[in-house]
């Protein structure tokens, strides 16, 4: 019986290969902005505008200006030092060329002000839970060690207080030699002496002392 040759050729053809996907473009660059741009760095966008060339070409394009002619003809440059400066604020970003020509990049200085929050560093808390005493703590001690003790005696009292807080461990008792070397750490920069330090903490009864030994009393007056 003859077989059905139309079906077996079917069955015999390969399948055709599968197209492969077209590989992905890579992202667009952000509109206005053309050739490498370095991370956002703060310190490096002041420098840029401390020379006067660059900052002067900047303004222009700020102003307006979208070619490098209009450039030199609003700043007053020589055309070799408004493309020089029109270069080196392209390299960090700042200015780009979009449809209309030279455009200052805003989003860059938005990358700029993003970087500088980030590395800002946050203020060192002294655990006193009131923001003013807090703020009190900021302006006279620094890392452990006193700047100067405030005028104000207010002031004064939430300084010394953090001081016997932060030396003393209440109860327990302290030969005044100890208590020296430890007061001693905190004057180390400061125009006020370990004696001095230790007066105002008995004064203020954050000290107690008794034949030559001092102990904090668990809640200071």
């Amino acid at each position: 019986m003859p077989t059905d040759r139309s079906t077996d050729r079917g069955a015999e053809q390969p399948s055709a290969p599968a197209t492969a996907p077209a590989p992905s473009a890579p992202p667009a660059a952000p509109a206005g902005r053309t050739g490498p741009v370095e991370p956002a760095d703060l310190s490096g966008a002041v420098g840029l505008f401390a020379e006067e060339s660059r900052a002067r070409a900047f303004a222009a394009v700020v102003l307006g200006a979208t070619t490098p002619a209009q450039v030199t003809e609003r700043t007053g440059l020589s055309p070799k030092e408004a493309n020089t400066a029109l270069r080196r604020l392209r390299d960090q970003g700042v200015i780009g060329e979009g449809g209309d020509g030279l455009a200052v990049v805003y989003d860059r200085f938005r990358e700029l002000a993003r970087s500088a929050r980030a590395s800002k560093p946050s203020a060192e808390s002294y655990g006193s839970g009131d923001e003013q005493s807090e703020t009190v703590l900021r302006t006279f001690v620094r890392g452990g060690r006193l700047v100067r003790l405030p005028a104000q005696w207010e002031r004064k009292l939430v300084v010394l207080r953090h001081i016997a807080e932060q030396t003393f461990e209440p109860g327990v008792e302290y030969p005044e030699r100890t208590v020296n070397e430890k007061l001693r750490a905190w004057c180390e920069d400061a125009p006020v002496d370990h004696v001095t330090l230790r007066r105002y903490l008995v004064d203020l009864h954050h000290l107690h002392r008794r034949v030559g030994l001092y102990r904090r009393p668990a809640a200071a007056a």
